[in-house]
């Protein structure tokens, strides 16, 4: 891949989801290898151009959610018990199309590959543009911001 990519050559962002498991929930981080592996398909992802962002979460209990319930704002504080639908982090890329960001996918590390059961999620992420048929007012002028 060329790593001087353009604007028409990078349409579309994309998030990989990774799944938090009981490890994580723990605050564990991973091992020397998986950090190793990690920090080389990042590079690798930097090289090609397509790398936007990538962080991991501290685990739910240092987090909350916020509802909106009866008219107001309520908070409940982490952890939660649902680990299967919490996230441990994320990457985001730039890339050309849906099959260019699965083939970075298949990429990902095995050493860091979600354990039986869970799946790294993969979900477009939303560009100005997809809102101008309805917002295009907001889209147009510049103050829509994503």
């Amino acid at each position: 891949m060329d790593t001087q990519r353009t604007t028409e050559e990078t349409a579309m962002r994309f998030m990989i989801i990774v799944p938090a498991t009981p490890e994580t929930e723990q605050g564990r981080t991973g091992t020397q290898q998986q950090f190793a592996d990690m920090q080389a398909y990042n590079e690798q992802m930097l090289k090609a151009g397509v790398f936007v962002d990538g962080q991991g979460l501290h685990p739910s209990a240092k987090g909350a959610r916020v509802t909106w319930e009866d008219g107001d704002w309520v908070v409940t504080d982490g952890p939660f018990a649902e680990a299967g639908e919490l996230i441990a982090g994320f990457t985001i890329i730039d890339v050309s199309s849906r099959e260019e960001a699965i083939e970075w996918l298949r990429k990902w590390p095995t050493s860091c590959a979600p354990g039986p059961g869970l799946a790294l999620e993969l979900r477009q992420v939303f560009a100005p543009e997809d809102f101008t048929a309805t917002h295009p007012e907001t889209v147009s002028t510049g103050r829509l911001q994503l």
